[in-house]
């Protein structure tokens, strides 16, 4: 893909064209296809065998050396034990597991865009903030500079309040090259090769409440996570491991027709070939598998509890985020445009100082930008609490 569609796109549009564009995943849709092939291989019966042979064709009819021999034949090895099935079952067992890991791989590049979409608006909204300090806070130069060419300000002091400028004037270069950066890394994620400046999205950092418990969180973590049910498969390939193994422990007899015919003689004959395992009958892949199947299992127990831990450790990030992004909503947002507004009132009529006015103007500088990074930190925890569920939280 080398370019995105024009007009704003909403976290769903993304997504959807991350699916349909990303190379990784891609990549990993026809590696699924691949394995999903070798059930093909698995399902297949052994081939028969043709046996031709010939002996003394170069001598006449009448030569006492012997007559013309020629012979005819053939074999199959026949399966027993259940082999067949035992690979198909392999087989099949591995083209789901590999689904599986397929959709995780995709929770997994999901999680990525989501925070990289979140990232992009927090961006866009430190832009909006970076320019509209700046833009008030030249109201405020340009009124000092009146004050100055009316000899009611000096020159050191107009220089100081004029010097502000550069903060505000970096503040806006930082934000839009955030902007900037954080469009590439969404637009490489949807699978875009060369990104487009004009790329853009829609969308709030204004999250939703999240109404469910943590225990209901911990239930569909367990019932909805593509790298458990992967484990499972797991569990599932490394069972029919042992039952092939067992399978092929056992020895598969080889039958064979035959017609010769030597002179003007005509025979047929019949042999089966049967060997015997006395010595190698599988046992250590028989018992390989068995550990191999116990490993599994130990890995599926360890793996929900890491779910379970994943939830919990979500949970708690999402409610101290909450937290936080609620009092600077709250309180300390407004609380900081009050002083500045204030503030600014008084300095620029001349009942305040210099140093308490551009005091004010660094405390409301932080504020907003940390209030912003909060509603950031608590879209990110939401997205990682998705994460952990493989749930929709966010709509």
């Amino acid at each position: 893909m080398s370019s995105t569609a024009a007009g704003p796109l909403t976290l769903t549009q993304v997504l959807e064209v991350a699916h349909r564009a990303n190379p990784t995943l891609l990549s990993a849709a026809q590696h699924l296809s691949a394995v999903r092939a070798q059930e093909i291989t698995a399902g297949l019966r052994q081939n028969p065998n043709a046996v031709l042979g010939t002996q003394m064709t170069t001598l006449d009819p009448g030569d006492p050396n012997g007559t013309e021999f020629y012979q005819f034949g053939v074999q199959r090895l026949f399966e027993r034990g259940g082999k067949r099935d035992a690979r198909l079952a392999t087989a099949r067992s591995t083209t789901a597991l590999t689904g599986f890991q397929l959709d995780d791989q995709r929770r997994q590049i999901d999680l990525s865009i989501r925070q990289a979409f979140s990232r992009m608006l927090f961006a866009q909204k430190a832009l909006g903030i970076a320019r509209e300090n700046l833009a008030d806070y030249q109201k405020t130069v340009a009124l000092m500079k009146v004050r100055l060419d009316a000899g009611a300000m000096d020159q050191t002091d107009f220089d100081r309040v004029e010097l502000q400028l550069a903060g505000f004037e970096s503040d806006l270069d930082n934000a839009q090259l955030a902007l900037r950066q954080g469009s590439i890394a969404l637009q490489t994620l949807m699978g875009v090769a060369t990104p487009n400046e004009q790329f853009d999205i829609a969308g709030t950092l204004d999250p939703p409440t999240v109404t469910t418990t943590i225990d209901q969180l911990r239930s569909d973590a367990l019932a909805n996570r593509p790298d458990l049910k992967a484990s499972q498969a797991q569990v599932a390939v490394s069972n029919a491991g042992v039952k092939q193994a067992i399978a092929n422990g056992t020895a598969d007899p080889t039958v064979e027709g035959e017609y010769e015919r030597a002179g003007r003689a005509n025979t047929v004959g019949a042999s089966l070939n049967f060997p015997l395992r006395i010595f190698d009958r599988n046992q250590g892949e028989k018992e390989r598998a068995k550990y191999e199947l116990e490993s599994s299992r130990l890995a599926l127990t360890a793996l929900q509890n890491q779910v379970l831990s994943d939830v919990d450790s979500a949970w708690a990030g999402y409610l101290a985020a909450q937290s936080q992004a609620a009092r600077y909503r709250s309180k300390y947002l407004a609380e900081a445009a009050h002083v500045r507004d204030n503030l600014q009132f008084s300095y620029r009529n001349g009942n305040a100082t210099l140093l308490d006015y551009l005091s004010a103007l660094s405390d409301y500088r932080q504020i907003n930008l940390t209030a912003l990074n909060a509603d950031l930190q608590l879209l990110l925890s939401l997205e990682q609490l998705s994460y952990a569920t493989h749930t929709e939280i966010l709509p």
